[in-house]
């Protein structure tokens, strides 16, 4: 059967996720994801990497330009910042399961040679992707999620979500209808932007030592 776009009134993911949840069932499904418009203008979807059995998801906000380009997540600037970080801290980054919030990469084009700038998402898009987040939950069974970000922690938690609030502490919330364990902490590409690159990096090994510790 041929999925179409989901209506305007009615963007979601659900129709297009397979009966039986394994990940690869699931990234071969969300390839053919039309579940709202942001496929159009990407690439490709770029669905979460990582071992079925990870004790740690790593969650943030979308693809970059080299994750669509390449169709992983987190190989771009960011992602290599993030494996640095996390080696820091105890925490391997080949055992780690890694996402986004939001499977397609937004951007505008801007500058010479109209360079593509990233977006956020909306929280439309961001609810219309929700159901791909959902499944990985629930088929990983993570024992901690770190939240990348403030993106990802409105995905996850909620719209009032502030990542300034709550970074390097560890929440219990119910996610999905599964309680769950979080550590938030900000996106590394906010380190790349930051001001102050080592104070900002600092930052993110702290708050990954505090999921470290979780997972010890």
């Amino acid at each position: 059967m041929v999925r179409t776009e989901a209506p305007e009134d009615a963007y979601t993911a659900v129709p297009f996720l397979p009966g039986r949840l394994t990940l690869g069932g699931l990234r071969e499904a969300a390839a053919g994801c039309r579940g709202c418009p942001l496929h159009r203008d990407a690439m490709q979807t770029v669905f979460g990497a990582g071992a079925e059995d990870a004790r740690v998801m790593l969650v943030g906000e979308q693809p970059g330009d080299q994750e669509d380009r390449q169709g992983r997540p987190f190989v771009g600037p960011a992602g290599r910042l993030l494996d640095r970080a996390l080696a820091e801290a105890g925490i391997d980054p080949g055992e780690a399961y890694v996402t986004n919030a939001v499977k397609h990469f937004k951007f505008a084009r801007s500058g010479p040679g109209k360079r593509r700038i990233h977006k956020a998402p909306s929280l439309r898009e961001m609810t219309a992707c929700g159901p791909w987040l959902a499944a990985e939950l629930a088929v990983v069974e993570p024992e901690l999620v770190v939240v990348l970000g403030a993106t990802a922690g409105k995905a996850l938690l909620g719209s009032s979500f502030r990542v300034g609030r709550v970074r390097g502490t560890v929440l219990e919330e119910e996610i999905h209808g599964r309680p769950r364990r979080l550590v938030p902490t900000v996106h590394p590409s906010s380190v790349l932007r930051a001001d102050d690159r080592e104070a900002a990096y600092r930052g993110l090994v702290g708050d990954l030592e505090v999921a470290a510790r979780v997972l010890s």
